[in-house]
């Protein structure tokens, strides 16, 4: 990605002659000419769509050999695994690159249809994982075809496990009761080894989002149902009384976090899933906002975001550049150079990453501080400069 983007800074091409060099491939490898190509799908408005087209019709054997390979460029991997841009072609190539992470196969696993659960009921690499194993057979899409093929690979609950004949201890489970994962178990020892005087000062210390958060905490839904019944005046008991599952999805994530000490939080935020690391990341407490960078299961989509957003600590916004693989992802750099909360001495520091659109665009930007856009309109005029004397 470096040298890619390097290529088109040093260039300063308008986008319509960058695109049409992509298409004559550059001279460069594929994987960095798909990257150019991917970047301009997602970042230019006006040439986005020639360029979504052109990476639709790509040759297949080379995005084959780019799928397959462990050193592509995130972004790539990352745009044909947006279901919008996924190729039947590729995606079995994908599921088993192991930059892939698992956190975004489960992902994918809840929401993909037809052939592309055949695929993953296919791979080696799923049939090796309970979490995705787990995450397919919540998929509301499967066929009873493949309902069947699903079956017998799930894992039997810890509560029918005598039933079935196997030993209960055949499934290995973390201290928390989830299947062990050797990888986040590391992670974890490693977080609370390096941070154990400060948890062992903060540990009772209770989840206060910072910003404040836009959804209140409800009611518990017993209450809730209770208080229905009331104003209804219904006779029947409120216990008997259901409420949709699907309504109290974030409500409960944002009970059951309320309801743990700093400790429980940090693991939490390393173990969890998408939803509970986007409320962890706003906890008032450093510790626990910036343990949600360290979960090998999110994504870069995710960092893109937070690197944006403005009711998080700048501690979480100062720790991102600093992890080596956000600090190879352009947008997540641009994002957190145009974002207000971002330190000033961070985002001078990345400032000079940024293409000539960008500069340009953060110059006239009214959001940063005045010291950022004079650096960026800088940086600009000294582009512009060595575009024209070349």
């Amino acid at each position: 990605m470096a040298r890619t983007l390097d290529l088109i800074r040093a260039s300063a091409l308008p986008s319509h002659k960058v695109l049409a060099a992509a298409k004559g491939n550059l001279g460069l490898p594929a994987s960095e000419t798909l990257e150019i190509l991917v970047y301009l799908a997602e970042h230019n408005k006006i040439f986005g769509d020639t360029a979504r087209i052109t990476l639709a019709g790509w040759d297949e054997a080379l995005s084959k050999q780019v799928a397959a390979d462990p050193q592509a460029p995130k972004a790539i991997l990352e745009y044909w695994l947006s279901p919008k841009n996924i190729r039947p072609l590729l995606f079995p190539i994908l599921i088993e690159n192991p930059s892939v992470s698992l956190g975004e196969l489960a992902e994918l696993a809840t929401a993909v249809k037809g052939e592309l659960v055949d695929a993953m009921l296919s791979s080696p690499r799923l049939q090796h994982s309970d979490e995705l194993l787990d995450a397919l057979a919540r998929n509301r899409q499967l066929t009873p075809e493949q309902e069947a093929r699903l079956r017998p690979r799930v894992a039997v609950p810890p509560e029918t496990a005598g039933d079935a004949g196997s030993p209960m201890g055949e499934t290995e489970l973390a201290p928390d009761g989830n299947p062990y994962d050797p990888e986040i178990e590391k992670i974890l020892a490693a977080f609370f080894a390096d941070h154990a005087g400060e948890i062992a000062a903060q540990v009772e210390q209770p989840f206060q989002p910072f910003g404040g958060l836009e959804e209140q905490l409800p009611a518990e839904p017993a209450q809730e149902a209770a208080a229905m019944a009331a104003a209804a005046g219904s006779a029947q008991p409120a216990a008997k009384r259901q409420v949709a599952p699907k309504a109290y999805d974030r409500q409960s994530a944002l009970q059951k976090i309320s309801k743990l000490d700093v400790r429980a939080r940090i693991q939490l935020a390393i173990k969890g899933n998408k939803e509970e690391r986007s409320i962890l990341v706003r906890d008032g407490t450093k510790l626990v906002a910036t343990a949600v960078l360290d979960s090998p299961k999110i994504g870069d989509n995710e960092v893109e975001k937070i690197a944006s957003q403005r009711n998080v600590l700048e501690a979480v916004l100062r720790s991102i550049p600093m992890k080596r693989r956000f600090a190879k992802n352009y947008v997540i750099l641009r994002n957190l150079v145009f974002n207000p909360r971002t330190p000033i001495d961070v985002s001078l520091s990345l400032v000079k990453n940024l293409l000539t659109v960008d500069l340009r665009n953060l110059s006239d930007s009214k959001d940063v501080s005045q010291t950022v856009r004079k650096a960026g309109l800088r940086l600009f005029k000294q582009k512009i400069a060595a575009n024209k004397g070349e």
